[in-house]
C-alpha cells in the first residue's frame, strides 16, 4: 500500500510546538474561567451570609463579635 510523503523532523517538531502552544492557550483560558467560577461562588456565599445578617436584625460588628466568640470557644475545646 502506498504511503504519503513522510514529514521531516522539523515539520514534526513544528507541529508538536503548535499543539503545545494551542494547549497552553486552552489551559490559560480554562484557568481564567475557573477563577471566575470561584469568584461567583464566593459572591453567592457572601450574599447568602449578608441575607442571613439582614434577616437577623444584627449589625455586622455584632455578628463579627459573635463569630469571634464562637471561634475562640471552639479553639479552647480543640486544645
Amino acid at each position: 500500500m502506498a504511503r504519503g510523503q513522510r514529514k521531516t523532523i522539523e515539520e514534526k517538531i513544528n507541529a508538536k510546538q503548535e499543539l503545545i502552544d494551542a494547549l497552553m492557550t486552552r489551559i490559560e483560558s480554562e484557568k481564567r474561567e475557573l477563577e471566575e467560577l470561584y469568584a461567583e461562588k464566593r459572591r453567592r456565599e457572601l450574599e447568602s451570609v449578608g441575607d442571613l445578617i439582614a434577616e437577623s436584625g444584627l449589625q455586622t460588628d455584632e455578628v463579627a463579635a459573635l463569630l469571634q466568640q464562637y471561634i475562640d470557644e471552639r479553639a479552647k475545646c480543640a486544645s
